[in-house]
């Protein structure tokens, strides 16, 4: 049987992950959960989170999964080739952020999701994406 990414892990990676941007002292942050294949499992996102931070996090995650490599790494590419994650932004429902913060998660070396933070910096996001997935005991990859 494959794994799967339960709910009880998503909400442990994402209150992991804002107790992550508490502890360092990060602006409000927004961290979404997606499963293998790019759905919603949890959100959450404080108070003070601007309005759009829900769509950021979720397109850093579903980028990250849709292309298999972290959000960091698509950003990379977007300076290194800004036409391609141009183009892929044009794909119909294409959410690609390229912006760090997504990583994907894997257990038992299986891709099981991704999560996405946003808030802070790309930096920090990314800190809180990986902090939030240790917590869970779930391995991140890309």
């Amino acid at each position: 049987m494959m794994p799967s990414l339960a709910l009880e892990q998503a909400n442990t990676i994402a209150s992991a992950a804002i107790a992550k941007g508490r502890e360092l002292g990060l602006k409000p942050l927004c961290v979404a959960v997606v499963d293998a294949g790019g759905h919603l499992v949890a959100v959450q996102r404080e108070t003070g989170a601007s309005n759009l931070r829900p769509q950021i996090a979720m397109a850093k995650a579903t980028g990250a999964l849709g292309l298999g490599v972290s959000s960091r790494k698509i950003g990379e590419m977007a300076a290194e080739r800004p036409t391609f994650i141009a183009a892929l932004a044009a794909l119909a429902d294409a959410e690609i952020i390229p912006a760090a913060g997504g990583v994907i998660l894997c257990i038992e070396g299986q891709k099981v999701g991704a999560v996405g933070v946003t808030g802070d910096t790309s930096d920090n996001d990314e800190i809180c994406a990986l902090a939030g997935a240790a917590s869970a005991g779930v391995e991140t990859a890309g």
